[in-house]
Formats: structure tokens, C-alpha cells, sequence
């Protein structure tokens, strides 16, 4: 009996020992998973922080990308569009920043992002440094070109002014001269075949004026037309008729000549001679006469009838 009860009892021990066992190695793997989950979680919040810090450095430079954006100006079209593209771009990663603020895929993703949004700026600065410095030169360029289309065409006006001044003065040069300008009261006996002076105006037929044209030669040869327009005392202009056939211009005016005459101007010295007549009888008193060739007054005299 005792031996029974003795085998009995270390049996009984020998399962107490099993059943502490057991609980100690259960206790242990407990334990074990306990401190592996605590691992865990510290690594989670390890990587959250981290992923947070990654989300807040992006957020750092996409705002800092967005200040550097939007001092991009040109005056490129396309350019200045694809740079608002990019803005808007940018916007909306700062959205999706917030929004995925633990997501670690997606804030890699904006990161990457972001660093190629910076390379293409980097691209666009150097571009529009490039276009200004094109259009400084082009600029300079422009104003050296006015510069010298102001010079040539302030030399050219000089150059019209002097053909001008010239022109004026080679007009002046070629008008002729007159000299030995007479006027004398005529009428006709023996049936218009003797013609004889007279100092009455009841008497006077015509006027007959004389002058001399001078040497010139820097006037045109040929033909010349002489004009000459008498002022009678009381105002009028003597003509034979007041229609165009006795209409002439000089001196920018117009008005009718008394008498004309056709010579033939050599460049030299040449006399002529014009006798005038009006529509009725003369009336005494003072008679005005002007001498006209080529549009100018060139000479003038006076006559006196009693």
C-alpha cells in the first residue's frame, strides 16, 4: 500500500511539475508576444512619424515651389500657359498632401512629383533668362536701328531742305532780268501806217512799252511769253477783253493782261516790244504797269496821260 501511495504522489508530482512547466513556457511565449507587439507599435509609430515628417518636407517644398512659380512671368503664350498648368498642378498635390498625410506610397509619389516639378522650373528659368536676354538684345538692336533711321532721316530732311534752299535759289537765278522799261502814249495817222506819241489821254490809241530782258544763263532757253497788265487811274486792269483768252497768272495771283509778246530768249540780251489797248477810251492820270515772264513780275514802270 505505502509503495502504491508513494508512486501515486510522484505521479501527482510529476504532473504539478508538467502543469508549471507548461504555465511558464505559456507565461514566456505570452510574454514574447507581448514585447513583439510592443516592438511592433514602436516601429509603427516610428514609420508614422517618419511618413509625417516626409509629409510635412513635401509640403515644404511644394509650397516653396509654389512661391518660386509664381514669379515665372514671359511673355511666351504657350510658355505662360504651361507654367499656370503647372501652378494648378501644384495646388493640387498641397490637397493630396493633406489628405494622405499617412500614407507613405503616396507622399513618395508627391516627393517624386515635386522634385520633377522643380526640374521642369529650373528648365523654364533658364529659358525665360535666355528670352530676356534675347529681347534686351533685340531691344538695344531696336534702338540702335531707330538711332540710325533717325540720323538718316534727319539727313535726309537736311538733304531735302538744301535741294529745296537750292531749288529756291535756282529758281530766284533764273529769273530774268529787265531793264530799260519805257512807257509811251501812241496813236496812228495816215491810216494806222505812222504811229506818233502823245501825252493826251483822249488822244492815246495804245501804250506802247519797251524793255530789255538781261543775260542769264542759268534760265531756260526758248520761247518766252511777256505779259504785260496795266493799272488804269481808276483801279481797273486794262484789256481788250475780261475772259480767259486774256487771263494770265503771276506771282501766285492772276489777273489780264493790256498787251503780250513772244520772244525767243537765247540766254542773252534781247529787246522787246508790247503795245496795249483796252475796250474804250483812256482817261487822264497815272497808269500802273507791271512787266510778267515765267509767272514773276520782273519789271514796271509808270505812264502819266493829261
Amino acid at each position: 500500500m505505502s509503495e502504491e501511495k508513494e508512486k501515486s504522489g510522484k505521479k501527482r508530482a510529476m504532473f504539478f511539475w508538467l502543469i508549471i512547466v507548461a504555465l511558464m513556457g505559456t507565461n514566456a511565449y505570452t510574454l514574447w508576444l507581448l514585447l513583439k507587439e510592443k516592438e511592433n507599435g514602436v516601429k509603427e509609430r516610428v514609420i508614422t512619424e517618419k511618413v509625417v515628417v516626409e509629409r510635412d518636407n513635401v509640403q515644404a517644398d511644394l509650397l516653396a515651389l509654389q512661391k518660386d512659380y509664381a514669379t515665372l512671368q514671359t511673355s511666351d503664350a504657350a510658355m505662360q500657359k504651361d507654367i499656370d498648368e503647372k501652378k494648378a498642378k501644384i495646388e493640387e498635390l498641397l490637397k493630396q498632401a493633406a489628405k494622405h498625410k499617412g500614407d507613405a506610397r503616396i507622399i513618395a509619389e508627391l516627393k517624386k512629383e515635386t522634385e520633377t516639378l522643380r526640374t521642369i522650373m529650373k528648365g523654364y528659368v533658364r529659358t525665360i533668362d535666355s528670352l530676356n536676354t534675347l529681347n534686351q538684345a533685340l531691344v538695344a538692336e531696336k534702338k540702335t536701328v531707330l538711332k540710325q533711321l533717325g540720323n538718316e532721316k534727319e539727313k535726309q530732311q537736311t538733304l531735302i531742305k538744301e535741294k529745296e534752299e537750292l531749288k529756291t535759289t535756282i529758281a530766284k537765278g533764273s529769273v530774268l532780268s529787265c531793264f530799260n522799261v519805257s512807257a509811251k502814249a501812241v496813236l496812228y495817222k495816215r491810216g494806222g501806217k505812222k504811229e506818233s506819241e502823245t501825252t493826251k489821254a483822249r488822244k492815246t490809241q495804245k501804250i506802247k512799252v519797251s524793255f530789255s530782258l538781261g543775260e542769264n544763263k542759268i534760265a531756260k532757253a526758248g520761247e518766252k511769253t511777256v505779259f504785260i497788265r496795266i493799272m488804269t487811274p481808276d483801279g481797273k486792269e486794262l484789256a481788250k477783253n475780261y475772259d480767259d483768252t486774256y487771263k494770265f497768272t503771276f506771282n501766285g495771283s492772276s489777273g489780264y493782261f493790256a498787251g503780250k509778246t513772244e520772244l525767243n530768249y537765247a540766254n542773252t540780251e534781247i529787246s522787246g516790244v508790247s503795245y496795249c489797248e483796252g475796250q474804250g477810251e483812256f482817261v487822264p492820270g497815272n497808269y500802273l504797269i507791271e512787266i510778267t515772264c515765267d509767272g514773276v513780275v520782273i519789271g514796271n514802270t509808270s505812264l502819266k496821260l493829261d
